[in-house]
């Protein structure tokens, strides 16, 4: 974790290094907006070979490979990705955009606006729809009319299944891992206070603070704090932690959490986490499609849907109504793990499992 200054925002802004990213320009709500992306391997031919993977909240389309200039964290995939592995780029051409409305890349509340100045609070709200559309415009710019397949988790899953309906005749093969059909009035709830602590940050300042020295980093980290406790389990906590001080006489829970904050004050947008938190809220598969039942059971992609067993923030009765009502998808996949929701991140070898079944 970087010792900076906390900037106003973690965000990559222009100027910042490149990195392996890419850009192709958007049309729609937001003028002069582009999308973000990294590809590894080679694209067939016939295009046939493309994978497309979608990150979660606070990720970004930097899958695999070392931190570095313009990427402050490694790879959130990195040993399902590369040559000879599950998702080998020897095969397969794969490619991560940076979701809409983000901040490593792709536009969103921290990127300049045309009159030179942050979009801040009047970016405009855009739901995993919008989101998925902006993808959709990527493949298009690549020259990828199909996908051999869409994989996600969490947010991600949510974009995953929005693509095999939206454009069914563009996902060949669809991997969902720890994500819903539907976001939960619980899951809603466990969102609140997060957006809460955010915008009652004095920096918040009407979410129109990027282009000033202070940011709502207080906000920022509280709301990564709660949601730090959803993503992981009770018992592991726990197991890790207990009742432990720290020499100050903190508790060493607490001491973790505060890491995490600062972490991700370092490298985050306070007005994409939210941004993309309302995003998650509004995701609902069935909404002007006759329910959810009735818009799962058109998705014809062959699909492998996998849950967590400890996951308490998307716990396994989501997955198992995803598994019950797509005709192309067979019993739930259940990952073992301490982890919690983040298991869909850590448990390698039983995602490499899944993934080459799917492939």
């Amino acid at each position: 974790m970087s010792t900076a200054p906390l900037p106003a925002t973690g965000a990559w802004r222009e100027g910042d290094p490149a990195g392996g990213r890419r850009w192709v320009p958007l049309d729609g709500p937001v003028p002069g907006a582009r999308i973000a992306y990294e590809t590894w391997g080679t694209l067939a031919p016939d295009a046939s070979n493309a994978v497309l993977v979608e990150h979660a909240l606070t990720g970004d389309s930097h899958v695999v490979g070392p931190a570095g200039p313009g990427h402050p964290t490694p790879g959130w995939w990195d040993g399902l990705i590369g040559p000879g592995r599950a998702v080998d780029t020897d095969r397969y051409f794969v490619v991560c955009p940076n979701v809409l409305g983000g901040c490593q890349g792709t536009t969103g509340p921290a990127s300049t606006a045309p009159d030179g100045k942050a979009w801040g609070s009047r970016f405009p709200s855009v739901g995993i729809r919008e989101q998925v559309a902006a993808e959709v415009a990527l493949a298009d710019a690549l020259g990828i009319t199909r996908w051999a397949a869409v994989l996600g988790g969490s947010m991600g899953g949510m974009r995953a299944l929005e693509w095999a309906l939206a454009t069914p005749d563009r996902v060949a093969a669809l991997l969902l891992l720890a994500c819903p059909a539907a976001a939960s009035a619980e899951q809603i709830a466990w969102a609140s206070p997060q957006l809460h602590a955010i915008r009652a940050d004095p920096g918040w300042q009407g979410g129109d603070y990027h282009d000033t020295p202070v940011g709502p980093w207080a906000g920022l980290g509280v709301a990564r704090r709660i949601a730090h406790v959803t993503y992981r389990s009770e018992p592991e906590l726990a197991t890790r932690f207990g009742r432990t001080r720290q020499p100050d006489g903190r508790f060493s829970i607490e001491s973790y959490l505060d890491y995490h904050a600062a972490k991700l004050a370092h490298r985050f947008d306070a007005a994409s986490y939210i941004l993309l938190t309302e995003a998650m809220n509004g995701h609902d598969v069935g909404a002007d499609r006759g329910g959810v039942e009735a818009a799962l059971s058109r998705i014809t992609a062959r699909t492998v849907v996998a849950g967590v067993d400890s996951d308490r923030l998307y716990p396994l009765a989501q997955q198992k109504l995803l598994a019950d009502h797509i005709p192309t998808a067979d019993s739930l996949r259940i990952i073992t793990s301490p982890s919690g929701h983040d298991g869909f991140l850590t448990e390698t070898s039983q995602l490499s499992a899944l993934l080459k079944e799917l492939l």
